[in-house]
């Protein structure tokens, strides 16, 4: 067993926090990573360009690209942004990834995701990244709750993430599906001519 697939078995265990049904085999199409109910959104959800972005709190690439991500989203205004939570590089990364994910039940997902995104250095450990999320402000009991109320459903969203990832061979964290093209860290003006390139491609349609 490789170092990915050691991986693939421990974020899939740390994820369920349940015994672990057996995986049935599932066809990953273009629908299932463009249009999953439960991922995360942001950005315009009318956009003609949609940014699909596989990610990991303990990413240090991740954090360095996040800014000018978010950045190229809010002055372009007609970008679709879909969020994949993608923790395979510790346990943490599963913990921030399933902290972000029941903050979106309370409309706070971006709020936290900016948080952990913010916390300097890799290999975060849970305490530093709950500390993050205590400060950003959001309303930790209801967190709380919405995380017991819907922990199956997170673990369910974080099987798809990583199996939607392993259907695209992607080999880490960050990646970026840009229209057709796939790639990793970008720039503020790289991301700028990655949604040049899929509007100019659209445009040959």
């Amino acid at each position: 067993m490789n170092r990915r697939d050691v991986l693939y078995s421990a974020v899939c265990l740390a994820a369920a926090s349940l015994p672990i049904r057996q995986a049935h085999a599932q066809q990953i199409d273009v629908n299932a990573i463009l249009n999953d109910p439960e991922a995360p959104e942001g950005g315009n959800p009318e956009g003609d360009v949609t940014i699909v972005a596989f990610l990991d709190y303990n990413c240090p690439f991740c954090k360095k690209s996040a800014p000018d991500l978010e950045r190229v989203v809010k002055t372009d205004g007609k970008i679709r942004l879909v969020y994949k939570d993608w923790p395979i590089l510790s346990e943490a990364s599963v913990y921030g990834a399933q902290v972000a994910i029941g903050a979106k039940y309370q409309g706070r997902y971006e709020t936290v995701h900016k948080a952990l995104m913010g916390i300097p250095g890799h290999k975060i450990p849970q305490e530093r990244m709950l500390d993050a999320v205590k400060a950003s402000g959001v309303d930790l009991e209801r967190l709380q709750a919405d995380l017991d109320a819907n922990r199956e459903k997170i673990s369910e969203l974080l099987r798809r993430n990583l199996a939607q990832a392993d259907s695209l061979n992607l080999a880490g964290t960050p990646t970026y599906l840009i229209g057709r093209y796939k790639t990793s860290t970008l720039d503020y003006a790289g991301f700028l001519r990655a949604v040049s390139a899929d509007r100019a491609a659209q445009a040959e349609k």
